[in-house]
């Protein structure tokens, strides 16, 4: 069982913490306790206050590395007197993406995700693309098998980040001359605690997070390898938002596609037609 065990206080302060780098936020409070005696003791959410890191050493592609949004909960689950099943872990959604890269006066690229830019869907599953709808199944999640005696204490956690490569050519072009310009890029992600009786498909939102990474580099392609790139504002991302009130999960944050399969990459010329470069793999 992917779980970290633990000793659980009978109380707690109510506490918000928020670091002056902006590296955590926490909120605690007397044992929250939901439908079928599940318990909350605490969650944290942060993204790491460090800038995004660029990596210039391909003569093919820019890289860069963005900090890592971490969350984490510490869960108490009451004895379960069936034979049932229950999972409690992270469940995440993409709400928003906006991630261009712009090629000067040619045109740019763009991974778009057609059914959520067109309003079809409010939000698209960011899970593993295996264990649907969960975001992992290593520390992501915990499987209690009833019947048991006991509570069951533990922690989950989670995080993300972005670790993309970008040509330095334009991609739809045969020469490999340096043309990028600028990369930008804006998402928004919901992240909910969600405990899930797997007999009943009873599913029970225990806390609803919400974060954002932008990012914006600016390139000068005639400067030599290694000198090109500079990152913009904001060099430091907003921290996670911990909501108080929790929101429901659209139907789309639960199935396939994910967002890494249902996402398709443009090339969108200044002068043209657009063209597919690389199509959805899931269709």
């Amino acid at each position: 069982m992917p779980c970290f065990l633990w000793d659980c206080w009978p109380s707690l302060e109510i506490t918000v913490v928020l670091c002056a780098m902006g590296c955590i936020q926490s909120i605690g409070g007397k044992a929250r306790v939901f439908r079928e005696g599940i318990t909350v003791i605490d969650v944290k959410a942060s993204i790491d206050p460090i800038p995004t890191s660029i990596d210039e050493s391909s003569s093919v592609v820019l890289r860069y590395r963005t900090p890592h949004f971490r969350a984490s909960a510490q869960v108490v689950m009451p004895p379960i007197p069936k034979k049932e099943t229950w999972i409690v872990g992270w469940i995440q959604a993409c709400s928003h993406m906006e991630f261009y890269n712009q090629y000067g006066e040619q045109g740019m690229s763009s991974w778009e995700l057609p059914d959520l830019q067109e309003g079809k869907i409010e939000a698209i599953s960011d899970s593993d693309g295996v264990n649907y709808p969960w975001y992992g199944n290593t520390t992501e999640t915990c499987t209690i098998v009833g019947p048991t005696k006991r509570d069951s204490k533990f922690i989950i956690s989670m995080n993300d980040n972005f670790y993309p490569s970008v040509t330095w050519a334009v991609p739809v072009s045969e020469s490999n001359v340096a043309k990028l310009t600028n990369i930008y890029r804006d998402q928004s992600f919901t992240t909910w605690l969600v405990a899930t009786n797997t007999s009943t498909n009873d599913m029970i939102i225990l806390q609803t997070l919400h974060w954002r990474m932008q990012l914006s580099i600016e390139v000068n392609p005639n400067r030599p390898l290694g000198q090109r790139a500079r990152l913009r504002e904001p060099i430091a991302q907003d921290q996670p938002k911990i909501l108080s009130k929790n929101e429901p999960i659209p139907p789309s944050a639960l199935v396939k596609p994910n967002a890494n399969d249902a996402q398709v990459l443009m090339w969108r010329p200044k002068y043209g037609q657009p063209l597919v470069v690389i199509p959805p793999k899931h269709r």
